[in-house]
């Protein structure tokens, strides 16, 4: 067994460049200071790690609030995430191969650890570590099982490991799955593994989930969504983040659009619930050390960013030993700019959520030291919540740095004095602790009572025991407090706790159906489905009865749920409900995603509807399904209509628009971060794609739909777009450009004007050079291959055998940049794809510290 026993200290001990602490009268709290903090602008440059006791004292929190350091390194090192077990010990899951050298290369060695923390003595400080399972290869999750299991996520391999003799050291191995992910950039892997109110274990950035029945996992279809790390509320929605936005909602479990692989939109998956021009952060210490650190606009003078550098692992507080005005409300941590940010989340009474910042200025907490890096929070049995800080000076690793931050970090220093970490604990001012726990021991019957606890914490961990422990003996206790408890909660976990055990009777389920919490409603009709699927009329008559429900929330079930019903009764119980909301998105996607099959006709029934209701989304939706299906007949059906008078232009333009998202099979959910702010990472800096393929071929002239294109009314563009995607009798052989939307192919005419005047004279008309005076364009790789190669050409010039290219793009407008590129791009024999005036703004500010021409080796494949 390998174990770390940590003796105290009374005083901080510098030993091989490592730094023990442990206080005399307990564990190290920060001190109380004016808040909101004002920006340091003194800090040290370098940033230099700090030693425990130095580094408690950079901290400012919210009035009333502190931080206890409960661990640190050597006890813990690298930490990313962490977990309590049901005996009250934090399992912590190390990437030591983080960014592991001077070129913050990631090690794919097996170097990486899942350890257990233990607090012997009970003073608060974690002073004995146990090596659960090492040899990990750049692991991104784990989760708690009992029996002192757990999961753990090793891309490409998703294991189960056991300690079977009680010493916390794994002995078995066996593999769940081979395919949760790959070991390539780490931020955009598998993660999560979140055991959620329907005992769904849920995974980000995957299109599978992991469910539990019966003693064993299955994999359960899902809809990609999230970068890195999930929650959950009361009701048991679920959240997660994008490092441009801190938190989106699933307002409908994902496996409902999983079910429609028709479906081009999946509203109500991944909302996200904050506006962009709203949300502000309020760092201690000028933060340029960010991956977009160029972007002037996102910085205020004092050189503190105005927005997230990279958000990440939102947690809904649901303790109760820290204020009640932050229960029930979300945390998320933004490492790149050292603080822990508080949401304020608000329900507009029927189900329908938004996030505003907590504070209109200040943070909960920040620090000073550029090290700090928070980089997943922890719900703690005791009520509070725990702080995990990997603590280094990278925080965004090689593979994804702009050459703007690896020279910040160079320059700097930052990428030494690796391996440390530490974990905090948040406290308030007279805050009640609850008692340790030892779930372990206790028998069922104990558990079933912690399903009534006040802290969310003991509610989840009672139930995911006693699923996994699998006793039905309990079933009738769980009955009577699913009817009966006081809290909407308890009766809520109860409901779940029986349905994993597989000890749901249809009588209570039905009864639920009128409870007085909507969440509880709401579960209760998921709960159905299975009676739905038989197509028996009792059940489908009792869950319609709950169609007119006062909260939206139970409305967007019911109409997700009635999706389950047999073919022949699904059209007669869905058109209705759809034609009644055919002006809401997230409500239409939940209804369409049972309409697998029958969009065609579903559509027919909405178009002869009597036109009194906004049916724009509804139009849209079921069209961009039918393109994507790929019915050609039907396509060919709806193109007459899209051009007809009878219907009205706001429908018209739906179905033009809906026939060409499904045509190009694409859902467009990434926004820009608003004002340029840090963050975004549009399609401008990802590797090229290759042109938008060619949708069917038509059998017969769209003459319509041509018509409505070579007009100037609102139509036009949409009618221009869908035609670009097909091909018909007669139609011309369309060069690359003609695949372009109306809006890129003006900026390809654009360019080619531009191309004529100012780079004709010497790479010729044909694109091919003229001798030894310019190189060739047309098949070039710089041209080709991915689009900032060619950006930094036009802006910064290129060295090469011939001679020098100047930098003829630099005294253009972004506007001006982007339609030449473009052009290139498409013209002659070049099939690149075109790029808009967004990402040369994105490419000038990101290499505008670049004096000096390019070199071929410097423009060649990136890292």
């Amino acid at each position: 067994m390998r174990v770390l026993k940590w003796a105290p200290l009374g005083a901080a001990l510098v030993a091989g460049g490592l730094f023990l602490a442990k206080g005399a009268d307990g564990p190290l709290t920060s001190a109380a200071k004016p808040w909101p903090a004002g920006v340091d602008t003194s800090v040290p440059e370098n940033s230099p790690p700090l030693s425990p006791e130095e580094a408690i004292k950079t901290f400012t929190l919210a009035p009333g609030y502190a931080l206890q350091l409960v661990a640190n390194e050597p006890l813990v090192r690298d930490p990313i995430l962490a977990e309590f077990d049901g005996d009250g010990r934090l399992w912590v899951l190390e990437m030591h191969g983080f960014a592991v050298n001077r070129n913050m290369d990631n090690s794919f060695e097996p170097i990486n650890e899942l350890v257990i923390l233990e607090d012997t003595d009970r003073d608060g400080k974690f002073d004995k570590r146990t090596v659960f399972m090492d040899g990990l290869v750049m692991p991104r999750a784990f989760k708690i099982l009992i029996d002192n299991c757990a999961l753990i996520g090793e891309p490409p391999n998703l294991w189960k490991a056991c300690d079977t003799d009680g010493d916390l050291v794994a002995d078995t191995k066996e593999l769940i799955s081979e395919k949760f992910a790959t070991q390539g950039v780490v931020e955009h892997g598998a993660n999560g593994l979140y055991w959620s109110m329907d005992n769904t274990i849920v995974i980000s950035q995957e299109d599978w989930n992991l469910g539990f029945q019966g003693g064993k996992f299955s994999i359960m279809p899902s809809v990609k969504r999230g970068q890195w790390g999930v929650t959950q509320d009361d009701a048991g929605r679920i959240y997660r983040n994008v490092n441009t936005d801190p938190l989106f909602v699933d307002y409908l479990k994902p496996q409902y659009y999983a079910r429609n692989p028709n479906l081009v939109r999946t509203s109500g998956l991944y909302e996200s619930l904050v506006d962009q021009e709203k949300t502000l952060i309020w760092p201690a210490r000028p933060t340029v050390g960010i991956n977009r650190g160029y972007r002037s606009e996102i910085f205020r003078e004092d050189g503190s960013s105005t927005y997230y550098g990279g958000v990440s692992s939102p947690m809904i507080y649901r303790g109760t030993a820290l204020p009640k005005e932050i229960q029930g409300q979300p945390l998320v941590v933004d490492g790149p700019t050292n603080l822990v940010h508080l949401l304020s989340l608000k329900d507009d009474g029927t189900g329908r959520l938004s996030a505003t910042d907590f504070y209109d200025r200040g943070e909960l907490i920040v620090s000073t030291d550029e090290r700090f890096r928070p980089v997943s929070l922890t719900p703690g049995w005791d009520g509070t919540f725990y702080v995990i800080d990997m603590y280094r000076g990278v925080s965004q690793d090689g593979p994804l740095q702009t050459d703007y931050l690896r020279d910040y970090i160079q320059d700097r220093g930052l990428w030494e004095h690796i391996n440390m970490g530490r974990i905090y604990r948040v406290i308030h001012d007279d805050m009640k602790t609850d008692e340790w726990p030892r779930m372990s021991s206790q028998t069922p019957a104990e558990l079933v009572g912690y399903l009534a606890h006040h802290n969310g914490w003991w509610r989840d961990t009672a139930q995911q025991y006693l699923v996994q422990r699998g006793d039905k003996s309990v079933a009738p206790a769980l009955r009577e407090m699913a009817r009966s408890a006081n809290d909407a909660r308890t009766r809520h976990h109860a409901l779940w706790t029986l349905d994993g055990l597989g000890a749901l009777d249809d009588g209570l389920v039905r009864q639920l159906l009128n409870d007085r919490d909507a969440a509880v409603r709401a579960s209760a009709v998921r709960l159905m489905e299975r009676q739905l699927a038989e197509g028996n009329s009792a059940a489908i008559d009792a869950v319609r009865a709950l169609e007119n429900d006062p909260q939206w929330s139970v409305r967007l079930q019911v109409a997700a749920s009635l999706g389950a019903i047999p073919d022949p009764r699904k059209l007669d119980v869905l058109m209705p409900i759809l034609q009644s909301n055919g002006g809401d998105p997230i409500m239409v996607d939940a209804i369409v995603s049972g309409l697998f099959g029958l969009e065609s006709k579903a559509l027919d029934i909405v178009l002869r509807g009597d036109g009194k209701k906004s049916l724009s989304e509804a139009v849209l939706a079921l069209s961009a399904a039918i393109a994507r299906s790929g019915d050609l007949r039907a396509v060919e059906r709806l193109l007459p209509r899209a051009a007809s008078s009878t219907l009205t232009a706001e429908v018209r333009t739906a179905i033009l628009t809906g026939l060409t998202r499904g045509l190009r099979n694409t859902e467009s959910r990434f926004t820009l971060v608003a004002g340029g702010r840090a963050g975004s990472a549009a399609a401008v800096l990802t590797p090229n794609q290759s042109a938008a393929a060619s949708g069917p071929a038509l059998r017969t002239r769209p003459s319509a739909v041509m018509a409505l294109a070579q007009g100037d009314g609102p139509l036009s563009k949409p009618a221009a777009d869908l035609l670009a995607l097909v091909s018909w009798p007669g139609k011309p052989s369309a060069p690359p450009s003609q695949k372009l939307t109306a809006e890129q192919q003006a900026r390809f005419n654009a360019g080619r004007e531009i191309y004529a005047n100012v780079c004709a004279a010497c790479h010729q008309p044909t694109g091919r050079g003229a001798g030894t005076l310019a190189t060739d364009l047309d098949g070039s790789v710089f041209v080709n291959g991915s689009p900032d190669a060619f950006a930094r050409i036009l802006l910064n010039g290129k060295e090469g055998s011939i001679g020098l290219m100047p930098p003829a793009g630099a005294a253009m407008s972004d506007d001006e940049v982007a339609a030449i590129i473009t052009y290139v791009r498409g013209a002659w024999s070049n099939r690149a794809t075109p790029v808009e005036p967004a990402a040369v703004k994105e490419w000038r500010q990101a290499y505008r510290h670049r004096q000096t021409p390019w070199t071929a080796e410097e423009l060649g494949p990136r890292r």
